[in-house]
């Protein structure tokens, strides 16, 4: 995989699109309050028409989140683009697909918003798997300053996980939904994993569910380029209770450990808690010594 490239560092005056690409929003309360958190920071942000439709548990139909995504991108003022919710449906818009040729733009969202970003980031583009809309308003203040520094062009400090076991690698950094990820393998939307360092979240999967994926992965040979793990929060990812089970951490361990790569875990960012920002498809360092996860502009 070759490194991406960001876009040119957003200034306070810049216009943010807002699209809704996978799920329907289901309040507004949280998703104006991240508005209004980018705002703050000087932006000017425009919703498109339509960002609120609802078809089942889509944002609209494929055509209309399509057009919104097409919209964003191809408008001139636009600097950045802004994913109001996950949920599901980012890959759907992908089946029929293709990049237009345009300056780069900024994308930002994790969850569900996986599937965008990786296939983003076949056109040398590096977005950012960081906080939707509907969660920013839930960051702690050293959150939002860590996805503010970044898209502004400032370096980002390391996080700080627990290292399983020891040694360092370094490569292109590959955050990801775990489950999202999954049924991007084979597709033309997955990206090149040799000499990547992967980065992983998920929730509400059942540990078996997730021993399920992984083994895919290891039978597909997804795993043999990768030169080392990151993980985050598997969060409301228990067993149901009086069912026998592996906890999610004895899977990952179980499925990961064998890889002879560096892990690194217990790092903040996933669901249900600080989703620190990671940005896709840049250099990175993973130091399961120190327990550290590193990006490098």
């Amino acid at each position: 995989m070759l490194a991406c490239q960001s876009p040119a560092p957003l200034r306070p005056g810049d216009e943010l699109l807002v699209i809704a690409p996978s799920g329907a929003l289901r309040e507004l309360t949280a998703f104006q309050a991240g508005i209004a958190i980018w705002q703050a920071q000087g932006f000017r942000i425009r919703l498109l028409p339509g960002f609120d439709q609802q078809w089942g548990y889509l944002a609209g139909s494929d055509t209309h989140r399509r057009h919104q995504l097409l919209t964003a991108l191809k408008d001139p003022a636009c600097r950045g683009i802004l994913c109001a919710r996950g949920g599901f449906g980012g890959t759907r818009l992908l089946e029929t697909w293709q990049w237009p040729d345009v300056s780069p733009k900024w994308l930002i969202g994790f969850s569900d918003i996986t599937s965008l970003l990786w296939s983003l980031s076949q056109q040398g583009i590096a977005g950012v798997h960081g906080p939707l809309l509907t969660t920013l308003g839930q960051e702690p203040v050293w959150s939002r300053q860590r996805l503010f520094n970044w898209v502004t062009g400032q370096n980002i400090p390391p996080l700080k996980g627990i290292g399983w076991g020891t040694g360092q690698a370094s490569g292109r950094l590959l955050p990801a939904n775990l489950t999202v990820a999954t049924h991007l393998l084979g597709t033309v939307h997955a990206p090149d994993l040799e000499g990547v360092i992967l980065a992983i979240e998920d929730v509400t999967e059942a540990p078996y569910r997730i021993d399920r994926m992984l083994t895919h992965w290891r039978m597909m040979g997804k795993f043999a380029g990768i030169q080392g793990i990151a993980i985050g929060r598997f969060s409301r990812c228990e067993a149901p209770v009086n069912v026998p089970s592996l906890s999610v951490e004895a899977v990952l361990r179980d499925r990961l450990g064998d890889l002879g790569v560096p892990i690194v875990a217990d790092l903040p960012f996933g669901h249900d808690g600080v989703n620190a920002a990671l940005p896709v498809g840049v250099p990175a360092i993973l130091d399961a010594d120190a327990g550290t996860l590193a990006v490098h502009p």
